[in-house]
């Protein structure tokens, strides 16, 4: 078995990929390929690298004040 990256199996894998995809679609295949690839290693990066801490955030209490004035509410009969 031999090297398959040979120039001329690249130009023979180019050929059929143009007649299969045409002129004006190797571009936007081209870029969707790119796009994809790039978006896999940005995926890999975040799965290598751990996650940055979250920043601390302060507990609130709650202040809220409870009424002293209310009136109780009666059960209907």
């Amino acid at each position: 078995m031999g090297d398959l990256l040979q120039p001329t199996h690249l130009l023979v894998l180019a050929v059929i990929l143009l007649v299969l995809f045409g002129a004006k679609r190797l571009p936007e295949l081209g870029k969707g390929i790119g796009e994809g690839l790039k978006g896999f290693k940005e995926g890999l990066k975040g799965v290598t690298d751990p996650p940055a801490a979250p920043p601390a955030q302060p507990v609130q209490q709650n202040t809220a004040a409870t009424p002293t004035n209310s009136t109780p509410v009666e059960p209907k009969v």
